[in-house]
């Protein structure tokens, strides 16, 4: 039995050559793009075009100036010498790079189609089913091929292509975490942001290449694909914004673990934790780190920073940050005698008891999102006001 299309459906138009998988083109949802990424984009292509023209003008000298002398010599010997295997392979990348960007696309499309389960309305439905929604909401063209890969315990999902074909694939181990027992939603905000990122163009030929010569410039690169991450965040939480506290404990501490993690807690340190180390770590990673990504996904007035740490906090910290000196830190029995208060005379932390896991087939007394959204202060220790802390009134 083949596939085929119902009668009264619509064909889309002839896809363009620039982010052709969605009607939206080359500038996908405007609303869901975080501001950064296009002059990202731009910067990077005018990188690109001065290196492929740094690179023809070495050529050309190479071929005109057969024999220079001094300096000029033994940058000549670097790429043409004798014994000159970095240089000849930097010569022979930049021209190979678009066929071997092809051929490394193609392998990694065949490699899904022969050795990957491919979701269908009749394998995993539901996960099918939110790819096409997504599809639908985002514009895309056509609705991608999905495929679940053997996840071996990893959390991961991506997007790709080849030619004008979109695919996205999910490892299985996220399916213990989007079952309906478990938290469909976060699966939803997942498949969304891959969606996103076919949508948005991050996986087009062009897009790639370009990336692929600016990966290694400082900052640049690095900056670009944060940018995108956000985009692809900015349609999960479109499509998914009841997902966002699930996939952020999932990231923070795994599938069993994750209905533990704090999510005010978590975005609130993007704003606590300081100092030059800590914004190094953001700048030379290819997504935003968990706080930064947790704050940018909980407050949604402003896009994700990229260079610079959000400044406004919900709550204040519940521990000493890492930029204290020592001396303000607690002592083991200070903390002790705080703990045993909450689990005597005072108030338990909720969930507590299931700090070591949810597992599927169980019920617990306390629900998924009181954990993941509860205040993160300790009850009766400096807890903020509700009408002059959270939403209504940050805490600088």
């Amino acid at each position: 039995m083949t596939f085929s299309l119902p009668a009264q459906a619509v064909r889309p138009t002839r896809p363009r050559p620039l982010n052709g998988a969605t009607v939206h083109g080359p500038a996908g949802i405007r609303r869901l793009r975080h501001r950064a990424e296009m002059p990202l984009v731009w910067t990077s292509a005018a990188v690109s075009v001065v290196a492929i023209a740094a690179w023809a003008a070495l050529v050309v000298w190479l071929v005109t100036v057969p024999s220079p002398t001094g300096l000029a010599g033994d940058v000549r010997d670097f790429f043409v010498g004798d014994g000159a295997t970095t240089g000849a392979q930097i010569l022979l990348t930049v021209p190979l790079l678009p066929l071997i960007l092809w051929g490394a696309r193609a392998l990694l499309y065949a490699k899904m189609r022969a050795s990957s389960v491919q979701m269908s309305p009749t394998q995993f439905p539901e996960g099918y089913r939110m790819v096409v929604e997504a599809a639908e909401r985002f514009g895309l063209r056509r609705v991608p091929d999905a495929y679940v890969v053997l996840g071996n315990g990893r959390i991961n999902a991506f997007a790709a292509g080849h030619g004008f074909r979109r695919f996205v694939a999910v490892y299985s181990d996220l399916f213990e975490v989007g079952g309906s027992a478990r938290d469909p939603e976060a699966l939803r905000f997942v498949i969304s942001h891959e969606v996103g990122h076919l949508a948005a163009g991050h996986v087009s030929f062009w897009r790639v290449l370009v990336f692929q010569i600016v990966y290694s410039v400082p900052l640049l690169g690095k900056a670009l694909s944060r940018a995108q991450e956000y985009t692809a965040d900015n349609h999960g939480y479109d499509a998914a914004p009841a997902g966002v506290p699930g996939v952020m404990g999932l990231l923070g501490a795994g599938k069993y673990l994750g209905a533990q993690v704090n999510l005010h807690a978590t975005a609130d340190r993007a704003v606590h934790e300081r100092g030059f180390w800590v914004h190094v770590v953001q700048w030379t990673s290819t997504h935003p780190t968990l706080t930064w990504r947790s704050h940018a996904l909980r407050d949604r007035s402003r896009p994700g920073r990229l260079m610079v740490r959000p400044k406004t906090a919900w709550y204040p910290p519940v521990s000493p940050m890492g930029r204290e000196r020592s001396r303000a830190w607690p002592t083991p029995a200070d903390v002790l005698a705080r703990m045993d208060e909450m689990d005597g005379g005072g108030p338990r932390v909720p969930g507590a008891e299931e700090q070591f896991g949810r597992y599927p087939g169980l019920r617990y007394a306390v629900g998924r999102d009181e954990l993941r959204l509860a205040d993160p202060t300790p009850a009766g220790r400096n807890r903020p006001d509700p009408a002059e802390s959270g939403p209504h009134g940050p805490v600088d």
